[in-house]
């Protein structure tokens, strides 16, 4: 591979690793809630969460543009607070690689928060442990692999999105053009057939393996949760 392409699959993977690190705490919290929680609302929360499965990806990236713009609620904030933007830089593609992810981590996230015996984390606080430490001890181990899971399947996703993307922080060169906006960049050129053969089959390794080794955790949790 070129010096070229090295430098967008590196990119690629910053972009999706900085959006499943920041995203990770929101997914958990809000599986958690949807999971555990009784409130009025809880159905609208839902719906919101998963809205970005359903939504057009530009949309998500036009509604990404006016909160982080100049003038919009988040990026008023960051600028006036540390002076930062991060429209049109990798930042900003991984904040909307995390929205587009986020979805498919919190319901991974949850199914595995719902599929922790409450038996288990009762007798533990009746033998005395605090709701921290039964939530260490207990309720973390037994829901890591969702956790795991989820988190690859996110992954994989964030490595594919281009709409949100294109839309929030445009296509630049070396900071906001991933594996997708390379590969619609060379479309456009004519003769550039090799180079988005030679993408695509990135991309789509990448994924595959993303997705391979979040269903070789999802298997392997449903066989620990079956020996339990």
């Amino acid at each position: 591979m070129t010096g070229a392409v090295w430098d967008v699959v590196l990119l690629s993977l910053k972009v999706g690793l900085a959006a499943i690190l920041v995203t990770l705490p929101v997914a958990f919290g809000l599986a958690w809630l949807l999971a555990r929680g009784r409130f009025r609302g809880k159905v609208l929360l839902d719906g919101l969460v998963h809205l970005p499965l359903v939504l057009p990806p530009v949309v998500t990236g036009w509604l990404l543009l006016l909160a982080f713009a100049p003038a919009g609620p988040v990026g008023r904030v960051l600028n006036d607070l540390m002076g930062v933007s991060v429209l049109f830089r990798w930042t900003g593609a991984a904040i909307a690689a995390g929205v587009m992810a986020l979805p498919l981590m919190v319901r991974a996230i949850r199914l595995s928060l719902e599929s922790v015996d409450r038996r288990l984390e009762q007798a533990a606080r009746t033998l005395g442990a605090s709701p921290a430490r039964t939530f260490r001890t207990i309720t973390l181990p037994l829901s890591l692999p969702g956790i795991l899971a989820g988190s690859v399947l996110g992954f994989a996703r964030a490595l594919g999105e281009f709409g949100a993307t294109i839309t929030f922080v445009s296509n630049i060169p070396g900071e906001t053009r991933t594996l997708p906006l390379a590969i619609y960049t060379a479309l456009q050129v004519p003769g550039a057939e090799d180079a988005v053969f030679r993408l695509a089959l990135i991309a789509i390794a990448l994924s595959l393996g993303a997705l391979i080794l979040s269903e070789l955790i999802a298997r392997r949790a449903g066989r620990g949760l079956h020996v339990l």
